[in-house]
C-alpha cells in the first residue's frame, strides 16, 4: 500500500472519529425517514394478511391478538432499520456527553492552572505591578473593540462609561451600582447555589445574551468576583472595564 492510501485511510479515519455524533445523527434521521415508507410500503401487505386470515378462520372481525399474529411479518424491516436508527441517535447522544464531559474537566484544570498562576504572579511581582498589567490587557481589549456611540446602552444607573470585556458591550453606570448588584447577586447565591451570566446582565440592565444562561458562577467555584480598569477610548473618554476574578463558566448549575 503506497504512502497515499495510507494518508487517506488515516484521514478518513480522523474525520470520521471526529465527527461522529453528526455521522451517527445523519443515519439515524435517515434511517427513521426511512422506516416510515417502509411502514407504509408494509401497511397494504399486512391487510392483505389480515384478509386471508379473516377468510381463513371465516371471520369479519380478528381480535387484537391474532391481527398482530397475521401481519407482523411485514413490518419486520421498519422494525429493524427503526431499532438500528435509534441505536444511532443514542450513541450519537453518548458521544457528545463524553466529549462535553472531557472538556469540562480539561477546562476545569486550565481554570485552576490559571488561578495558580495568577496568585504566584502577584506572589512574585506583587499586587501593584499585577493590577498595572492587567491594566494593560484591558486598554488593549478596549482598542480592539472601537467604539460606536449610537451603540451605548443607557441603563438608568449611572453616566461612566463602562465596557463588559465578556460580552464587549459598552454601556452607562456607575462602580457602586454595579457592586451593588453582585453583592445581591451573591446573597441570593448562598442560598441558591448558581447564578446564570444573563441573571447578572439582568441585574445590571442590559438585555441577555444568546449563550448566557449556558454559563454562569456556582457557590463551589466561588463568588461573583468583579474587577474594574480604568483605561481611556481613542477619543480620551474614561472607560471603566469590567471583568471577573473567576469567568463564568459552563455546567455552572452543576454542584460537585
Amino acid at each position: 500500500m503506497n504512502q497515499k492510501m495510507i494518508d487517506f485511510f488515516k484521514s478518513t479515519r480522523i474525520f470520521i472519529t471526529k465527527h461522529s455524533p453528526e455521522i451517527l445523527t445523519g443515519i439515524g434521521i435517515t434511517g427513521m425517514i426511512t422506516s416510515t415508507v417502509l411502514a407504509v410500503k408494509a401497511t397494504p401487505k399486512a391487510l392483505k394478511l389480515i384478509e386471508n386470515k379473516k377468510k381463513e378462520i371465516n371471520t369479519d372481525n380478528l381480535n387484537t391478538i391474532d391481527t398482530i399474529k397475521a401481519a407482523w411479518k411485514p413490518y419486520i424491516p421498519t422494525v429493524l432499520v427503526g431499532l438500528a436508527s435509534a441505536t444511532c441517535i443514542i450513541g450519537a447522544s453518548a458521544t457528545n456527553y463524553k466529549r462535553n464531559a472531557a472538556l469540562a474537566s480539561a477546562y476545569a484544570l486550565s481554570e485552576r492552572t490559571l488561578l495558580r498562576y495568577r496568585d504566584k504572579v502577584i506572589d512574585t511581582i506583587g499586587e501593584r505591578k499585577e493590577h498595572q498589567i492587567k491594566e494593560k490587557v484591558a486598554q488593549d481589549e478596549l482598542n480592539n473593540n472601537k467604539i460606536n456611540n449610537s451603540q451605548i446602552i443607557i441603563t438608568g444607573q449611572g453616566d461612566t462609561l463602562c465596557m463588559d470585556s465578556y460580552s464587549g458591550r459598552y454601556f452607562k453606570s456607575n462602580m457602586e451600582f454595579i457592586k451593588r448588584i453582585v453583592n445581591e447577586l451573591n446573597r441570593r447565591l448562598v442560598y441558591e447555589n448558581y447564578i446564570s451570566l444573563n441573571e447578572f446582565y439582568g441585574e445590571l440592565g442590559l438585555d441577555n445574551v444568546k449563550n448566557g444562561e449556558l454559563v454562569g458562577w456556582n457557590l463551589n467555584s466561588g463568588l461573583i468576583d468583579p474587577t474594574f480598569s480604568t483605561c481611556l477610548t481613542d477619543d480620551g473618554q474614561p472607560c471603566l472595564v469590567l471583568d471577573f476574578t473567576i469567568d463564568p463558566k459552563y455546567d455552572y448549575d452543576k454542584l460537585i
